[in-house]
């Protein structure tokens, strides 16, 4: 299987499904809840698309080059930006694009819960701890040197701060929301891991055994690869959750105000 032809079967079919139901959805004007009109949903997706392929470029790189990963060469087009297929870019957007139009359609066909919990700050305070201790557990795992460790402690290293961010900014506001969050970060994790398996067992692309765990799911996938997906979907579909909740803006309004007193918020501005 080509990448660009797992690409364009797992992926490209999804996101054609996904847009045929927002359509849909405009053509019988289910509307997008008001607790999720913070920012335009366009562009919302669009800033992740941007944050995820500059912060994953060349951490993917990287994981090439010291040989975490590789692909076959006669399975891609050839056009290589660093150490990475072009096809490997493309993941990075489409992946991001799959989370975004996804939760679009979540939140068009499943209403929102008719009453929330208060939000509570203690949801802030100790999941980010968490995230925090298991990132400095990844940092101890890879300087300790000890090779199968090696895919794990990298990606733990990289993802877990913007998760960590993402937490102390709206941990509450993602748990307030969980009906959405939850079940898609479930959802899609299972899928993407799943086609991971496939590309896999057809040679697409190769994780070095001396460099992972060791661990297979269902034989095939190695467990760093879900504990990537469940990673990569957390941070998409928190992103975007967070720049669409009102609740984010209400925030960030608050602290705009209390830094910069009167002065408008710009980013509540491109809300407008």
């Amino acid at each position: 299987m080509t990448y660009f032809g797992f690409l364009a079967i797992f992926i490209g079919i999804p996101l054609l499904v996904l847009t045929g139901l927002l359509i849909l959805a405009r053509q019988r004007q289910y509307e997008m809840p008001e607790r999720f009109r913070g920012w335009p949903a366009w562009l919302a997706v669009v800033t992740l698309i941007v944050i995820a392929f500059t912060y994953t470029t060349p951490w993917d790189n990287y994981l090439v080059a010291t040989g975490v990963w590789w692909y076959d060469p006669d399975l891609v087009t050839g056009i290589i930006w660093g150490w990475v297929p072009i096809e490997e870019y493309t993941f990075f957007v489409v992946q991001t694009l799959l989370g975004g139009l996804w939760l679009l359609v979540l939140f068009r066909f499943w209403p929102p819960a008719d009453s929330y919990p208060p939000l509570d700050g203690r949801w802030r305070v100790w999941s980010t701890a968490v995230v925090l201790l298991l990132w400095v557990g990844s940092i101890i795992l890879l300087a300790s040197g000890w090779r199968p460790g090696t895919y794990l402690g990298l990606e733990l290293v990289w993802a877990l701060p913007p998760i960590a961010i993402q937490l102390a900014f709206g941990a509450d506001i993602l748990w307030r929301h969980r009906r959405y969050v939850l079940p898609s970060i479930a959802i899609l994790t299972v899928y993407l891991s799943a086609t991971d398996a496939l590309a896999i067992s057809s040679g697409t692309w190769t994780i070095d055994p001396e460099q992972s765990v060791g661990i297979y799911l269902g034989g095939v996938l190695p467990i760093e690869e879900f504990i990537f997906f469940f990673l990569t979907v957390t941070l998409v579909i928190g992103g975007i959750t967070l720049l669409l909740a009102q609740e984010s803006h209400e925030r960030f309004d608050a602290f705009w105000q209390h830094r910069f007193g009167q002065i408008s918020n710009p980013i509540r501005r491109v809300s407008l």
